[in-house]
C-alpha cells in the first residue's frame, strides 16, 4: 500500500458501478445503494483514520463495490462480506485482479451468522434490518468501527440518560465502545432513496469493567429495562425471571433509596455496573 495514496485518487464511479452489476435497488430486501462520491469517500476518510499499515477491514453489505474500491486504496486486505448471491457474483468478476492479488477476499452469506476471518476494522454501510445484530456480533472483537446505519438506530446507541432515545441497546454499545455520531446522511444519496435519513457512526473500542461478568451485566440490563417505565425498585422485583437475580429483596436493601425511585432510562451506564455488581451477589 502506497502511503501517499489518498482515497480520492483511484475510485469508481458508483453510478457505472451500478449499471455494469445490472441491478436495482429493492427497498422490499432492505436494498439502498449509496450513490454520492463525497459521502463514499468521508466515510473511507473517516475509516481511515483507524486503519494501519498491514490491516485487516471489514466491510459488510458490499453492494456493488463503490465503498469497497476505496477501500482497497486505504488497506492491504479487505474483506468484503455480501449477502445477495448475484451482487457477490459481479463483485468477483468486477474485482477479480484484487482477489488474485490477495487484497480483496469475498464472502458470500448472512454476517450475522457467516464464519469470518480475523480483522482490525470494521467500515461498512449496514443493511438498516439486521443491523443491531450485526454490530453486536463485532463490537466484542474490539475493533474501531466505522458504519452507516439507519439515523434513528445511530441516536439510540449514542443516547445520554434522561433521553427517549436511551436505552438498553446504549447500555450495551456503552460496555463495548463510545459511540460518536459523525454525521447525518439525507436519503437522496441512496437509489432508491430510503424513507427515512442515515447516519454514520464511529464506535471506538473502550476498556471494559471487569468488576463483574459479561454476561449477568446484560442479563441485569436487559431484565430492568423490559420495565423502563416502572421504578428500579418494581423492575428488580418484577424480572428475576430474566436478570436470574434469586435474592431481590436483599439486593434492593443495598441499593440507595434514591437509585430506586428513579425510572431505568435515568440510570447511566456506570450505575448499571455498580448494579450488576451488587446483583451478583444474589444469583
Amino acid at each position: 500500500m502506497d502511503p501517499s495514496l489518498t482515497v480520492t485518487d483511484v475510485r469508481r464511479d458508483p453510478d457505472r458501478l451500478l449499471s455494469r452489476a445490472g441491478v436495482r435497488g429493492d427497498p422490499n430486501r432492505d436494498q439502498h445503494f449509496l450513490i454520492d462520491d463525497r459521502v463514499l469517500d468521508r466515510i473511507a476518510a473517516y475509516g481511515g483514520e483507524a486503519i494501519e499499515a498491514g490491516d485487516t477491514v471489514l466491510e459488510i453489505g458490499a453492494g456493488t463495490g463503490a465503498l469497497t474500491d476505496r477501500l482497497l486504496h486505504l488497506a492491504d486486505h479487505v474483506v468484503a462480506v455480501e449477502l445477495d448471491e448475484l451482487l457477490a457474483d459481479f463483485l468477483e468478476r468486477e474485482f477479480a485482479d484484487d482477489i488474485d492479488a490477495g487484497h480483496l477476499q469475498m464472502i458470500c452469506g448472512d454476517a450475522i451468522t457467516v464464519d469470518l476471518p480475523s480483522f482490525d476494522a470494521v467500515v461498512a454501510n449496514l443493511p438498516y434490518g439486521p443491523a443491531s445484530e450485526i454490530i453486536f456480533r463485532l463490537l466484542p472483537a474490539g475493533v474501531p468501527m466505522v458504519v452507516m446505519v439507519q439515523c434513528e438506530f445511530a441516536e439510540r446507541l449514542g443516547a445520554a440518560p434522561g433521553t427517549s432515545e436511551y436505552g438498553r441497546l446504549t447500555v450495551t454499545a456503552w460496555w463495548y465502545a463510545s459511540v460518536e455520531l459523525l454525521e447525518v446522511i439525507p436519503p437522496t444519496a441512496f437509489e432508491p432513496p430510503p424513507p427515512v435519513e442515515s447516519a454514520v457512526v464511529r464506535l471506538s473500542p473502550t476498556d471494559q469493567p471487569t468488576s463483574v461478568d459479561p454476561t449477568h451485566f446484560q442479563a441485569v440490563v436487559r431484565g430492568i429495562f423490559t420495565q423502563r417505565r416502572k421504578t428500579l425498585r418494581n423492575a428488580i422485583r418484577n424480572t428475576t425471571h430474566i436478570s436470574h437475580i434469586e435474592d431481590a429483596s436483599s439486593l434492593i436493601e443495598e441499593l440507595d433509596e434514591d437509585l430506586l425511585r428513579r425510572r431505568p432510562d435515568s440510570i447511566t451506564p456506570e450505575e448499571y455496573v455498580e448494579i450488576a455488581e451488587l446483583a451478583s451477589r444474589y444469583t
